[in-house]
């Protein structure tokens, strides 16, 4: 797939982008050596290839689920300045 002048200026129309032809030019390059590079890349025979996460065989240690902070949460109700039935109060915003 390659894109001609027009095709760029009408992209950059729908994107709402101002481009003057020497920009439409310069992308229009740049558009069409991703477009061949994207073209060569599924040209590669990729039969009997498993697809893969990551490059290499490898697993991230994790941390045992375990509550390391304590419950300070009647602490912090007590110093709110409006609550009701365990919940923050605060003033309506909208009517």
């Amino acid at each position: 797939m390659s894109l001609t002048p027009d095709d760029v200026k009408r992209i950059a129309r729908l994107a709402r982008i101002e481009t003057s032809d020497a920009e439409a030019l310069a992308t229009q390059a740049r558009l069409n050596t991703i477009f061949d590079l994207i073209a060569a890349m599924q040209s590669v025979n990729t039969d009997g290839v498993a697809p893969m996460a990551h490059a290499q065989d490898v697993t991230q240690r994790l941390r045992d689920d375990a509550v390391t902070e304590t419950d300070r949460h009647a602490a912090f109700q007590a110093i709110a300045p409006a609550v009701e039935n365990g919940l923050y109060l605060v003033p309506k915003v909208i009517e």
